[in-house]
């Protein structure tokens, strides 16, 4: 059970099966048996189309490699997946600028991917998770790409949605340093997961 608000790490070496977790837990991949529970809907019942509609509407994603489209600019990254739902377009622009300015890139909106540094494109990553205002992000590996102080800011970022935005965050790492940022953890250990301590402080 993961509760709403709550910053859960699920913590485990290559290969554990963290990845094949999260697309299980994102109604990409379905178990073989067993049930996964969204809000009380069972997923494993949900057709394909009502799986993307839930993907879409209800989680955000932040991947290692950022995926920003490079000949789109930051402000039309972020605003790409509300787009996609074809959300009426009045506020939908400023709710985009609002959030990148909560981010610290309110003055590089117009700026194209390869004018960041890693980590402001992580951060545009985050804002176009956030800007269908989703229930649940979904964070695999999101400092790998990253040195550790810029990673660092980044999950001190993931922390404070889940603090001062309600999120429900789900970290995938393979690092322990950046399992401690969250509220718990969780260790997938070859397809199984156990109870794991991330006592000890956050070291950056």
């Amino acid at each position: 059970m993961i509760a709403a608000g709550q910053f859960l790490a699920l913590y485990g070496a290559s290969g554990s099966g963290k990845s094949t977790l999260l697309n299980l837990i994102a109604g990409i991949d379905r178990p073989t048996r067993g049930r996964i529970l969204f809000d009380g809907v069972d997923l494993t019942t949900m057709s394909e189309t009502a799986l993307t509609l839930l993907r879409r509407e209800k989680i955000g994603f932040v991947f290692q490699f950022f995926n920003l489209l490079p000949t789109l600019t930051v402000i039309e990254n972020v605003l790409l997946p509300a787009q996609l739902r074809d959300q009426p377009p009045k506020d939908l622009r400023a709710r985009g600028l609002a959030l990148l300015q909560a981010l610290g890139l309110g003055d590089r909106c117009d700026a194209l991917p390869d004018q960041l540094s890693g980590g402001q494109q992580q951060r545009v990553a985050i804002a176009r998770a956030l800007i269908n205002d989703p229930a649940l992000i979904l964070a695999d590996e999101p400092t790998g790409n990253l040195d550790s102080e810029t990673g660092g800011k980044i999950l001190l970022l993931l922390q404070q949605l889940a603090v001062a935005r309600g999120k429900t965050v789900l970290l995938v790492t393979h690092s322990l340093a950046a399992a401690r940022f969250a509220d718990s953890a969780l260790q997938v250990r070859d397809g199984r997961i156990f109870p794991f301590s991330i006592a000890g402080e956050a070291p950056f």
